[in-house]
């Protein structure tokens, strides 16, 4: 019971959550009078920005304070909700953090134009709590509850305006969400019996009497659960729900759900692959080069999509689509460089693509929301628009930038893994789409800066210091992160070898 304060960030970022939502409910039951707004105001965010900070130091300091383990109560006599601190885990509760306080403070002025702050700043610190169970997940079961409860806590943030399009669109993510976590359900109740332990070990815990009379079925299982996990992760063929759902939410939901709540759905197949059935029993079989196969056609398609999309947050919904499969992709590999490459880009892209949405939003409020409209903004928000070229040219891959660190290890990880014309396929297909990644980001940086034409009357405009600092944070993390990957790959590439 002593080991119990890791979930302590839990309780503090649930707990004002519901606080904030509860007092959310009252108010639209019996309205503020305007003279009180203000004074409302101030109470919300100085509870959110408290809570989160504080949940956020805890949360670390449960991180990377050792191993830890707790288990909290049993579902069934042999089924317990059980927690434990791991390399793993903290590799991922660190990237949640990092990215969940940057967007909170940034949120402090969004949201004020959005409305329903309290609704939104609840369900986001709900959402924190539930991430860092999931991150500190001990076995499936308790991964496979955390990880529905994520889909019940994100899905507000989708519908968040309350227009037709958010409810469509909430309403499909969480009907590819469930459908992709039920496959992973009967993945569950399959593998749990032939589990010599409940809780997650690296290399895996299967038995060997599965092997003896079922190895077939052991592999059809496995691609069940990595296409049902894959559609957090947006993976073909269950991706369609992440363009109609990022572009709807508020700027705010959309980097969180790009950076961190699509990695999800990495986390539970790295606990299926590399800590419950093991990386040997996949490594040449026809679950190995189906799943490559899906992680190459995802890549491309994309890519491809996102060059062709004229709406700047669908593109950038498009551009995670794609650079999520690179991560599978490096994991689909069963290589220790592949794996490297994969966590690096977990944490890469968590980082650059939270500060992409961040800059949309920005846009958004200035009224543009396409491509063509964002002539002339580099004359009108410097600052802003030198952050995003710095995103961009970091999720291409141009050194020194982070994105080229872990798109390195990814490319040598495919050639290093004895796979033959697939190694050549994948490195290839990544770099094909490292160029059309170019073809729809730079397009924003040339318009912004060197317009053409001459704009009267345009001043200079940037935005709040609370929405700025964040992204002028994320972009430095962005660029240090090539700059000093050696920080970095140690931990990965220990992590790999603990697997492999």
């Amino acid at each position: 019971m002593g080991e119990l304060w890791i979930l302590s960030p839990v309780l503090i970022a649930a707990g004002a959550g519901i606080i904030l939502l509860i007092r959310s409910f009252a108010e639209h039951l019996a309205p503020v009078p305007k003279n009180g707004e203000y004074r409302s105001g101030r109470w919300v965010y100085g509870l959110a920005v408290g809570a989160l900070l504080a949940a956020a130091v805890l949360a670390l300091g449960a991180a990377w304070s050792g191993d830890k383990s707790v288990t909290l109560f049993y579902l069934m006599e042999d089924v317990p909700i059980f927690f434990r601190v791991d390399a793993l885990g903290r590799w991922f509760v660190t990237l949640v953090t990092a990215v969940w306080v940057p967007v909170g403070i940034y949120s402090l002025v969004y949201m004020r134009h959005e409305g329903d702050e309290k609704r939104f700043f609840g369900f986001y610190l709900l959402l924190y709590g539930v991430l860092v169970c999931l991150d500190f997940a001990g076995n499936l079961v308790t991964m496979y509850l955390f990880y529905e409860l994520m889909t019940l806590a994100s899905f507000p943030l989708v519908l968040h305006n309350g227009s037709r399009e958010a409810i469509m669109a909430a309403l499909k993510y969480l009907f590819y969400s469930l459908c992709g976590a039920y496959l992973g359900l009967y993945g569950i109740y399959f593998l749990y019996r032939f589990c010599k332990t409940p809780a997650f070990a690296p290399g895996g815990v299967l038995g060997e009497e599965i092997l003896a009379g079922h190895g077939g079925a052991l592999l059809v299982v496995v691609m069940l659960m990595l296409v049902g996990f894959g559609a957090k992760a947006g993976m073909f063929p269950l991706h369609a729900w992440l363009p109609a759902a990022h572009p709807v939410a508020p700027s705010p939901a959309s980097a969180v759900l790009s950076g961190v709540i699509v990695k999800s759905g990495v986390l539970a197949i790295i606990r299926v692959v590399y800590y419950i059935v093991g990386p040997d029993l996949l490594r040449g079989t026809w679950v190995q080069y189906a799943w490559m196969a899906l992680t190459l056609a995802t890549v491309f398609m994309g890519s491809l999509l996102a060059y062709r999309e004229p709406v700047l947050k669908k593109r950038l919904a498009y551009s995670t689509v794609s650079n999520l499969s690179y991560i599978l992709f490096g994991l689909a590999v069963l290589s220790p460089a592949g794996f490297t490459g994969a966590l690096l880009h977990v944490a890469f892209h968590g980082i650059i693509k939270c500060g992409l949405f961040l800059t949309a939003g920005i846009f958004l409020l200035d009224g543009k929301t396409r491509v063509e409209e964002l002539s002339g903004t580099g004359r009108r928000m410097p600052t802003v628009l030198w952050c995003y070229t710095l995103f961009s040219l970091a999720l291409i891959g141009i050194p020194p930038a982070s994105g080229f660190v872990s798109k390195w290890y990814l490319a040598q990880g495919a050639l290093g893994a004895g796979l033959g014309a697939w190694g050549y396929v994948g490195t290839a297909v990544l770099l094909v789409s490292a160029l059309l990644t170019a073809g729809y980001l730079l397009p924003v940086v040339m318009k912004g800066f060197f317009p053409g034409t001459r704009e009267e009357g345009r001043e200079r405009r940037e935005p709040k210091a609370a929405m700025l600092i964040p992204l002028l944070v994320l972009a430095a993390l962005a660029l240090g992160m090539g700059l000093f990957p050696g920080l970095f790959t140690g931990y990965a590439d220990a992590v790999a070898r603990s697997v492999l």
